[in-house]
């Protein structure tokens, strides 16, 4: 068995505790004026046209939400599936995964234009809309998974732990089908009318949420000066090569399927051959530097237990993944729709044509206001409960972990 681990929350008094707060704190300061200044002055100040309706903005939030629902997976790992040897990763789990889909929500929020009309949208519902069982999705996530962890972190409701757990691991894949489904369901998009974007969403979660993770365990430690063990973080970062595997795998299936269905072609040699940005992100970000360097590094001999390789293996799968979403969503707009199929469309209306879009500094400013709102939400909460265990090392965390023996040599240098 897995030896008892003790948590503490950090006392957070260092100036560099501080000067971190402070940093997020500005991030999110300029976020808001950008916000308030794409509300003053109207949607031209943004790259945004009427043709391509979801920037930038909408990039991060759909990354961070998607991203919120695989940082569960630890927690999931420890109480359904029944693994011990993530059971004391399992609260800081919860908490980024709730701190991300806050920060990608607030992101979304302020990203419509008419944030105040959310109230409508949360008091009429039209159910034959994705959109309003999202809204359901990601308040009930919030709730499930904050009951969550007062089950795990309440020793007298711990025998409760692996049933909230199980219902928030089907709450999150469902909440991510849905998400991919907004996709899915849009019929008139050549890039998005497919029933795989809902297990393709799932997957990417799964890669993003352990990659986010991973850095922010780590950081913590160091931060903190708490010890981490080696095994701890070959585990993760093991489990996330095969999530990085798979999410390449599927990206493959879908290609694979459009370039079978001849009405599809033509956004394809878009996407893969002809689309500028959109091609370049695809193969080079992507492919290579998201997929195919970080399993390289995550497996090589070379690089598989150096943590320096393993950060920049999760910086890398987290670069790609908005990569990927960019071109998801924003390709996606920019390529014509197919108005009437089998003729050519020409008019005034920009019909037929490849449509621009060159995100502005506000957009980006408020996309990563909501990273730092995730960030300062998991800085705050660390240091306010007890989420984190005071040790990590391999002693505690692997139970079949033995001390390396002291040879007489050693152990006369010790002395």
């Amino acid at each position: 068995m897995i030896k008892k681990i003790h948590y503490r929350e950090i006392e957070g008094n260092s100036v560099n505790y501080y000067i971190l707060l402070g940093f997020l704190g500005t991030v999110i300061a300029l976020a808001l004026a950008a916000t308030y200044y794409m509300e003053h002055n109207g949607h031209h100040v943004t790259g945004m046209t009427n043709q391509i309706v979801w920037g930038i903005p909408h990039v991060f939030a759909v990354f961070l939400i998607v991203a919120a629902s695989g940082a569960l997976n630890v927690a999931s790992i420890a109480s359904v599936f029944g693994k011990t040897a993530y059971k004391p990763l399992a609260p800081l789990s919860g908490l980024v995964a709730i701190a991300l889909l806050v920060g990608g929500l607030c992101v979304l929020v302020l990203d419509l234009g008419r944030p105040d009309r959310l109230i409508v949208a949360m008091t009429a519902y039209n159910f034959k809309s994705i959109f309003a069982w999202n809204i359901i999705l990601y308040n009930g996530f919030i709730a499930i998974v904050a009951v969550y962890l007062w089950m795990m972190m309440e020793h007298r409701m711990n025998k409760y732990s692996k049933v909230v757990g199980f219902v928030a691991f089907t709450w999150r894949l469902i909440l991510t089908t849905g998400t991919g489904s907004i996709f899915g369901f849009l019929v008139a998009r050549q890039g998005y009318d497919a029933a795989i974007m809902a297990p393709m969403f799932i997957l990417m979660s799964f890669s993003f949420g352990m990659a986010i993770f991973i850095l922010i365990l780590m950081a913590s430690y160091a931060g903190t000066g708490r010890p981490l063990g080696s095994i701890v973080v070959q585990r993760l970062k093991n489990l996330l090569g095969v999530f990085v595997a798979a999410v390449l795998l599927i990206v493959a299936i879908y290609h694979l399927t459009n370039l079978y269905a001849t009405e599809h072609h033509e956004f394809e040699q878009f996407i893969l051959l002809s689309g500028g940005i959109y091609t370049f992100l695809f193969w080079v970000v992507q492919i290579l530097l998201g997929s195919l360097i970080p399993l390289f590094l995550f497996y090589s001999r070379v690089t598989k237990d150096a943590p320096i390789w393993t950060i920049i293996g999760c910086i890398l799968v987290i670069v790609g993944g908005l990569a990927q979403m960019y071109g998801i969503i924003i390709g996606g707009q920019a390529f014509p729709l197919n108005m009437f199929p089998g003729f050519e469309v020409s008019s005034s209306f920009f019909d037929g044509v490849v449509s621009q879009y060159t995100p502005s500094l506000p957009e980006i400013a408020l996309g990563i206001g909501g990273v730092a709102i995730a960030l300062i939400m998991v800085t705050i909460a660390i240091k306010i409960l007890r989420f984190l265990p005071l040790s990590l090392d391999n002693a505690l965390a692997d139970p079949h972990h033995k001390a390396k023996p002291v040879t007489e040599a050693e152990g006369k240098v010790a002395v």
